[in-house]
């Protein structure tokens, strides 16, 4: 290995500015990843979504919707979104966000969903009704909603309803 190559940073080089989370979203404004997560009702070909977006930042979410794959559902989904005045949003693309988000607030790519991708796998590993290959299924849209809203509700928001 080359030492010659390798540079050290000094303290005095490094600007660090420590702040609470939420002062710091109160002044950068809030961003927030957006995405929809695939389950299904009774059968595989009864698709049900859960849409839902969390603090780009913590990692905690901030609203869901249950639904098909369809813009109205984004749309709820937006509206419940309005009151935070999230200023940037990271989503994977699907076509939704893409009519639906100002494009200057919008920003595409795996790289800024890690979070929300990794919410994906804690959801299919503690409820059994999100995993793709399991004998454990929802009968219906309304329980299906229901677990997972609960399960949503106590271990992130820390309330039993």
């Amino acid at each position: 290995m080359n030492h010659a190559l390798l540079r050290v940073l000094k303290p005095e080089q490094v600007e660090v500015e420590i702040c609470r989370a939420d002062e710091f979203d109160q002044r950068r404004g809030l961003s927030s990843e957006l995405d929809e997560m695939w389950s299904f009702v009774r059968r595989k070909t009864n698709p049900r979504w859960l849409w839902h977006a969390i603090n780009h930042h913590s990692g905690q979410v901030v609203a869901y919707v249950f639904g098909r794959r369809k813009d109205e559902v984004f749309l709820k989904l937006k509206a419940l979104l309005e009151p935070f005045g999230i200023t940037r949003y990271y989503t994977d693309g699907w076509g939704a966000y893409e009519r639906h988000l100002d494009p200057e607030q919008h920003r595409v790519g795996k790289d800024q969903t890690q979070k929300i991708e990794s919410k994906h796998i804690t959801l299919r590993t503690q409820i059994k009704r999100l995993v793709r290959r399991t004998i454990c299924f929802s009968k219906t849209e309304q329980m299906h909603d229901i677990v997972i809203g609960l399960f949503i509700n106590r271990y992130e928001f820390g309330r039993l309803l």
